[in-house]
């Protein structure tokens, strides 16, 4: 079954920004996993907001040398997350709502039919953040209904968005002319990253000449011979609405 995504791309960034300025500082930046603030926050062009601005600064970072890791993991983000008793069509629905609650209105966990003091059993479902934390989600408590791609059908075009990023790891690329006949030398390790039809990650070998025109530092690669030496890691994507972005980090 697909989940639509257009219905939701509208409230993106009313609703991230509500999240970010209408919360204490302590429990502002844990009320949303960081995968899932990823995902909306790319489909919808990076809104600006302060859990965006997380969203993106975790973005990058995980493509900041080292070690390069996937800048969307999509599989933390339990997209079929829900609190409600009914299910409800759209999957992503569920998931925004569940995860921008506040604590005193989550709903409370169910307890079998034991004698405790009520206090003892009125707790929290899911989990309890500790407010000195630094954890956008606490490790041991993470949902992870798969290991390695969305926990629901993003086969179809509303989710193009995620497979539309690309992660190119420059390990080296070096041109330059030498020996006696100013032989042309060419060296280079490059990969890219990619995201299959359900969202999981893989790297493959790739070249310098797959590199997209923004990529910046190898230009005349391949022509002439002049001298040039890269590493970098490129990402790339366009958003829900078509809009090319990238970012570039040299090392």
């Amino acid at each position: 079954m697909r989940y639509s995504f257009k219905k939701l791309l509208p409230s993106v960034a009313v609703a991230l920004a509500l999240a970010g300025v209408s919360l204490p500082m302590p429990t502002r930046a844990q009320t949303y996993p960081i995968d899932c603030a990823i995902l909306l926050c790319l489909s919808g062009g990076w809104p600006a907001s302060v859990p965006c601005a997380r969203a993106r600064a975790e973005f990058i970072r995980r493509i900041t040398p080292w070690p390069v890791e996937p800048p969307l993991q999509i599989w933390r983000c339990p997209m079929g997350a829900s609190y409600e008793i009914e299910p409800q069509p759209s999957g992503t629905n569920r998931t925004f709502d569940a995860f921008f609650w506040t604590d005193n209105v989550r709903p409370r966990q169910s307890f079998p039919m034991i004698r405790q003091a009520p206090e003892v059993m009125a707790k929290t479902a899911v989990w309890s953040v500790d407010e000195t934390s630094n954890e956008f989600v606490p490790v041991e408590l993470a949902l992870r209904l798969v290991q390695d791609r969305a926990d629901i059908d993003i086969s179809g075009p509303e989710f193009n968005f995620v497979r539309s990023i690309r992660v190119f790891d420059v390990r080296f690329a070096s041109q330059q002319e030498t020996g006696e006949n100013n032989q042309c030398r060419r060296y280079a390790l490059v990969y890219l990253g990619t995201y299959g039809t359900q969202g999981k990650f893989s790297w493959a070998v790739s070249a310098p000449t797959a590199l997209p025109d923004a990529h910046v530092g190898l230009e005349g690669w391949g022509s002439n011979c002049p001298s040039v030496f890269n590493r970098s890691v490129f990402v790339d994507w366009r958003d829900y609405a078509g809009n090319y972005g990238f970012e570039q980090v040299d090392y």
